[in-house]
C-alpha cells in the first residue's frame, strides 16, 4: 500500500474575480457519552461488548491461540495513528472471549520490516527448541513485509512468559518464495504426520498454498488449492479447520475459509469458505461445478471476425481473439476457442463492439464477462468530450501556486507535470499540470486554498480524481467550495487516478463570494487528490464515460449494465429481459477506460428461461454483511471447539470510519460448526455463550400481531443502545417484516426478513452518520429458508455495530452503524400486510470493562 516519495513542480494560471404492545419493566442501559466525554471507552461510538483498542488503528485478527487460561486475541495494529500503517502486533488477552485486557505491543515493526498478519501456536513438544517441555514456548508465524522491496516471506518470533515479550528468530525468514504476494500463514499441529500445517496465500493468484514442517523453521510445500469461486479480489488470511457435521464426531468433513479484498458478496472485502475434505496434503472441495441455464447461443465469438457487430475506435481490433487472450496474464474462463477483448494492445485503447438491433423474446440474457470494474453511470458522455466554455478560474499550467496558498507538505511548491513517482498513471487532465498531493506518497497532508472569487455563473465545473473520502470523513481527500466560512459543495475522488468532471450547481450562490478549497488530511490507501481545470460556465460538465461495460440499449438508452471485477476470469452474469419482450434492443461491449484494467472480456450470450449466477453468488459466504473481514479462528480451546472473530470493517472505506481516537473493532467471537441445511452441509455459527455474562436487564413479549406500519417494541421499554434480542416470527401475508433498530431523529437501521426473496436484511442507509464514504450505505442481503414457517433471528446491538444470526446460524450479517447516541428506540414493523411475532426477548448488554 505504500508508494514511493515525489517531488514535482507544474505550472498554473489563476483567473480571481472581485398495533399493540407487551412488556415488563426494564431499566435502559445507559445511552453513550458524547464524543468530548474523555473517559476512556465511553466516546461516541465506542464498542461496548466488542474488542477495540484504546486507540489507533486496528484491523485483521492474529495469532488466535489459548494458553494457560487465556485466550490470545493479537491483531494487525499502527502504534502512530488512526489509519493503516506501521504494521505491527497489538495483544490483548481473555479468559472467557468477551472480557478483553488489552496489554502492551507484542510485535512492533521496525526499519526492515512491517509485522504482517499471521498466526501462533504453543510448542508443546519443543520442536523449534525455544522453549523446554516443561515451559513451552509460544511461537508467532507471520508476514515480514520488507520495507526495502516490498517481499513477503514467513518468519517467526517466540515468547517464553506467556506472550508479553517476544524475540524474533534469528534465522528469519523461515520461509521465502521472492514475492510481493505471498502471506497470512495460518499453522496447527496435524496430529496424523505428527508435524506443523501451514495454510497460507498466494494473494493475486488466488490460491492458497499448504506446507509441512517438524520444526516450524524448515518447510515443505504439500499442495495448492485454487482459484475457485470467488476471484474478485486478493485472497488474504487462510483458515482449514475439521469440523463433525451436525455434531456427528464420525463424521467429519473440512473448511476452508478464504477472505477476498474486493469482490465480496455485499462489496469489498468479505469471507468466502469452501467444504471438503483434507488428506494431509490436499484440500478437496466438495463437488462446486456449475452448468449455467440451456439456451440458444446468439454470440459467441468463434468465428474469425465479428460478423453483423460493428466496431467503433481501436479497442476491439478486427474480431475476437483466441482463448486465452494475449497479453491478459492470467486469463481465464472464456467458452470455445474465442472472446471479444479490449485488451489489443493495452489498456489506453478505447471503442465499442455493437450488436445489429435484435426483439426480445427471452426471459434471460446470460453472458460471460470479466475485465476491469468500471460501472457505466448514467448521464455520461463517451470520448474526451470538453467541459462547455466558461471562465478558466485555474488550470494549473504555471510553475507556482499564484495566488492560492497552500499549508502543510501535500502540494509542494506547485502543480505536478501528471503522473509522479510511485504512482499508477495519472490521466483525463487538461494540459501539462494539475494538483496533484500524492507528494511523498500518501503520506503528506496539507490544504491549497483558492482566492476569493464572485460567482457570476451558473454553475462550477472540475476535474477531480483521486481518493474517494469525502469531506464527512475524519481524514477527508475533497475540493470543497466555502461560502461565508461554511462548505456548500464538495467533491472526492473515485479511488482512480483518472480525472472527471464534476458539476455544481450554483444557481442559489449567485453574486456571492466563495473560495475553493483543496484538502488532503488523509494519509491512508488512496490518501491523495487531484485537481484540474476549474472553470465558472452556465452549462454543466457531464461526466466522461471510463465504463469498461457490458450494456443493454433499448430505445437507445442502457437499461442494463454488467461489468468485470478486475479480473482476468470471466465470469457468469445476466440481464432480466422480461419487462421488454417484444421491444428492439441491442448489446454494446464498451471500453471507455484508459487506467488500470482499463479493458473488457466477454463471451457467449446466451438467450435462456433462467438466470446464470455468478461466482460470488454461488460462493458459500462466512458473513453476508458488509463488515466481517480476515475471519480466522483460535488454536488448542481446551474443550476442542473452533471459535472465530473477524475484523468488523470493510476496506472500501475502513480508514474513514468515524471514530476516534480509536478506529477499528472486532466482531463477538463465534462459535463455529458445520450443519445440513436444505441438503447441504453449511457452515453455522453463533455467539459465544459468554456474551449472556454481559447481559442486564430484560423485557419479553409473546404473541403478538404486527399491523402494517410499525410500533415500538413493549412500549419503549426494549429501547437500548446496546442490546441483545432473541425473536421468533411466523409467516403471515406480510412481504417484509423485522426491527428496527437505533431508531431516533431521522435514524433507523432495519433488520428484517424479505419473505417474497426469502432473504434476511440489513438496511443502513439512514443508520447515522453515513456520508463519509459513498461505498457505506446500503442494503445487504443473506438467503434464509423459513423452518416450519417460522423465522429466528439473534440480533447483537452495539453503539457502532449490528449482527444478525438467522436460522440456525447459517444466515448471518454484519454491518456498522453510527447513529446518534439518543437514537437508542426499537421498534417492530410490517410491510404490505401483517406479520406475528410468536416471542422476543431483549437483553440490555453491559461493558465487558465495567
Amino acid at each position: 500500500m505504500s508508494r514511493a516519495p515525489a517531488r514535482r513542480r507544474g505550472p498554473l494560471r489563476l483567473v480571481a474575480a472581485a398495533a399493540a404492545t407487551c412488556a415488563l419493566t426494564v431499566t435502559s442501559a445507559a445511552p453513550p457519552a458524547s464524543a468530548e466525554d474523555s473517559r476512556p471507552y465511553t466516546e461516541t461510538y465506542r464498542p461496548q461488548f466488542h474488542f477495540s483498542p484504546a486507540k489507533n488503528w486496528m484491523n485483521d485478527p492474529n495469532g488466535l491461540v489459548w494458553f494457560k487460561g487465556e485466550y490470545h486475541l493479537f491483531y494487525q495494529y499502527n502504534p502512530s495513528g488512526d489509519t493503516w500503517g506501521n504494521m505491527s502486533w497489538g495483544h490483548a488477552v481473555s479468559k472467557d472471549l468477551v472480557h478483553w485486557r488489552e496489554l502492551p505491543l507484542a510485535l512492533p515493526h521496525d526499519d526492515e520490516e512491517m509485522v504482517f498478519s499471521g498466526s501462533a501456536v504453543v510448542d508443546h513438544g519443543n520442536t523449534t527448541g525455544f522453549g523446554t517441555p516443561e515451559n513451552p514456548a509460544m511461537v508467532a508465524v507471520y508476514t515480514s513485509h520488507s520495507k526495502d522491496d516490498g517481499k513477503q516471506a514467513q518468519s517467526l518470533a517466540y515468547s517464553t512468559d506467556r506472550g508479553r515479550t517476544w524475540t524474533r528468530y534469528s534465522g528469519n525468514p523461515v520461509l521465502d518464495i521472492g514475492s510481493k504476494e505471498f502471506r497470512d500463514p495460518k499453522v496447527q499441529w496435524y496430529a496424523p504426520t505428527r508435524s506443523w500445517l501451514m495454510t497460507v496465500s498466494l494473494s493475486t493468484e488466488h490460491k492458497v498454498r499448504f506446507y509441512s514442517s517438524k520444526d516450524l523453521k524448515t518447510w515443505t510445500h504439500l499442495s495448492d488449492f485454487g482459484p475457485r469461486n470467488a476471484v474478485g479480489g486478493v485472497w488474504e488470511c487462510p483458515d482449514l479447520f475439521p469440523l463433525p457435521v451436525d455434531g456427528d464426531p464420525g463424521r467429519t468433513k473440512w473448511a476452508l475459509v478464504v477472505n477476498l479484498n474486493p469482490g465480496g458478496i455485499a462489496g469489498g472485502s468479505a469471507a468466502q469458505y469452501f467444504v471438503g475434505d483434507f488428506d494431509g496434503t490436499r484440500f478437496t472441495p466438495d463437488d462446486g461445478s456449475y452448468t449455467p441455464p440451456p439456451g440458444v447461443v446468439v454470440q459467441d465469438f468463434e468465428g474469425s471476425g465479428y460478423g453483423t457487430w460493428g466496431t467503433t475506435g481501436t479497442a476491439f481490433g478486427d474480431g475476437p481473439v483466441p482463448a486465452p487472450a494475449p497479453g491478459t496474464s492470467g486469463t481465464s474462463g472464456a467458452e470455445g476457442r474465442g472472446l471479444a477483448d479490449s485488451f489489443h494492445t493495452g489498456d489506453h485503447e478505447t471503442g465499442t463492439l455493437t450488436s445489429p438491433p435484435f426483439t426480445v423474446t427471452s426471459p434471460y440474457l446470460n453472458f460471460k464477462v470479466g475485465g476491469g470494474r468500471h460501472p457505466h453511470v448514467p448521464g455520461s458522455v463517451p470520448g474526451d468530450a470538453p467541459a462547455p466554455p466558461g471562465e478558466v478560474l485555474a488550470d494549473f499550467e504555471q510553475d507556482g501556486y499564484g495566488s492560492w496558498t497552500a499549508t502543510g507538505t501535500a502540494f509542494g511548491d506547485g502543480p505536478a507535470a501528471g503522473t509522479l513517482p510511485g504512482q499508477h498513471p495519472v490521466s483525463g487532465h487538461e494540459g501539462s499540470g494539475l494538483v496533484n498531493t500524492f507528494l511523498g506518497g500518501d503520506a503528506t497532508t496539507g490544504t491549497l486554498t483558492s482566492p476569493d472569487f464572485t460567482i457570476t455563473a451558473r454553475h462550477l465545473n472540475l476535474l477531480v480524481g483521486g481518493g474517494n473520502h469525502p469531506s464527512g470523513a475524519d481524514a477527508p481527500t475533497a475540493v470543497r467550495l466555502v461560502v461565508d466560512g461554511r462548505i456548500v459543495r464538495s467533491a472526492t475522488g473515485t479511488d482512480s487516478e483518472e480525472l472527471n468532471w464534476v458539476s455544481w450547481d450554483l444557481g442559489d450562490l449567485a453574486g456571492r463570494t466563495a473560495r475553493v478549497e483543496v484538502v488532503d488530511e488523509n494519509t491512508g490507501g488512496w490518501g491523495h487528490i487531484l485537481l484540474d481545470q476549474v472553470m465558472l460556465s452556465d452549462t454543466p460538465a457531464r461526466p466522461r464515460s471510463t465504463e469498461t461495460a457490458v450494456n443493454l440499449l433499448v430505445d437507445g438508452k442502457v437499461v442494463a449494465s454488467a461489468t468485470g471485477a478486475d479480473s482476468g476470469t470471466l465470469d457468469w452474469a445476466s440481464f432480466d429481459l422480461r419487462a421488454h419482450r417484444g421491444e428492439q434492443a441491442v448489446l454494446q461491449i464498451v471500453d471507455m477506460n484508459r487506467a488500470g484494467w482499463g479493458h473488457v472480456m466477454a463471451d457467449h450470450f446466451v438467450a435462456a428461461d433462467r438466470p446464470a449466477t455468478s461466482a460470488v453468488q454461488r460462493a458459500d459466504w462466512v458473513d453476508h454483511g458488509k463488515d466481517y473481514y480476515a475471519a480466522v479462528s483460535w488454536e488448542d480451546a481446551p474443550d476442542g471447539k473452533r471459535r472465530m472473530i473477524g475484523w468488523m470493517n470493510n476496506w472500501q472505506y475502513g480508514n474513514a470510519v468515524p471514530t476516534s481516537p480509536w478506529r477499528g473493532a472486532q466482531s463477538v467471537p463465534r462459535e463455529m460448526a458445520l450443519r445440513t441445511v436444505n441438503g447441504r452441509i453449511r457452515l453455522t455459527q453463533r455467539p459465544v455463550p459468554a456474551v449472556e455474562s454481559l447481559h442486564g436487564p430484560s423485557v419479553g413479549v409473546r404473541d403478538l400481531g404486527i399491523a402494517e406500519g410499525s410500533v415500538p417494541l413493549a412500549g419503549g421499554r426494549a429501547d437500548g443502545a446496546a442490546l441483545d434480542i432473541r425473536a421468533t416470527f411466523t409467516l403471515a401475508d406480510a412481504e417484509r417484516f423485522g426491527f428496527t433498530v437505533r431508531t431516533g431523529e431521522g435514524q433507523e437501521t432495519v433488520i428484517g426478513y424479505d419473505q417474497e426473496t426469502g432473504e434476511l436484511y440489513v438496511d443502513r442507509r439512514r443508520s447515522g452518520a453515513v456520508d463519509f464514504h459513498g461505498d457505506f450505505p446500503g442494503v445487504q442481503r443473506a438467503p434464509l429458508t423459513a423452518s416450519n414457517g417460522k423465522i429466528e433471528l439473534r440480533i447483537l446491538i452495539d453503539w457502532s455495530s449490528v449482527e444478525v444470526f438467522g436460522g440456525e446460524g447459517e444466515a448471518v450479517i454484519t454491518d456498522q452503524i453510527f447513529p446518534s447516541p439518543d437514537s437508542d428506540g426499537i421498534r417492530l414493523f410490517a410491510e404490505g400486510g401483517t406479520a406475528r411475532l410468536d416471542s422476543a426477548r431483549v437483553w440490555q448488554m453491559r461493558s465487558y470493562r465495567d
